[in-house]
């Protein structure tokens, strides 16, 4: 995890968490997604929240993927595909007209007591930060 931290869900306990996998840092659609988190990280905080961002990315992409876009949240590197297994959000994709394995944009919501309540597959950008703001605020309690 970028800043030299080592994610731990238990670190996290009583906290809703965000987790948004993303295909690949400095590309114009998770840029776009990136930017919209940090926009509106305040008020995920206000609602009793933190954010990950996790991809396939080296940790050196992530750190200056984060630096280049002032993210204020921490991005989890997943080069082995741990994570992105575990929440099975590796798909054949078509790009240029070639079958690719890559990440499908997904969120999910876990909440204060590490259940996992809320999920989006599929994303499409546009949106998307904003319905998740506003499911966190249901449960921010």
């Amino acid at each position: 995890m970028t800043s030299g931290k080592t994610f731990r869900l238990s670190d996290y306990q009583g906290k809703n968490l965000v987790l948004y996998f993303y295909p690949k840092d400095n590309t114009p659609g998770c840029t776009t997604e990136g930017i919209q988190f940090r926009e509106l990280y305040p008020q995920f905080q206000a609602a009793n929240t933190e954010i990950f961002g996790i991809s396939r990315d080296s940790l050196k992409s992530h750190e200056g993927f984060k630096a280049k876009l002032d993210m204020p949240f921490e991005l989890i590197s997943d080069p082995d595909e741990t994570q992105c297994i575990m929440f099975d959000v590796m798909k054949m994709k078509n790009m240029y007209g070639k079958q690719v394995r890559g990440v499908e944009r997904s969120t999910f919501i876990i909440d204060g007591a590490g259940t996992l309540v809320k999920e989006w597959r599929g994303v499409k950008v546009p949106g998307h930060v904003d319905d998740v703001l506003a499911f966190v605020k249901t449960i921010a309690g």
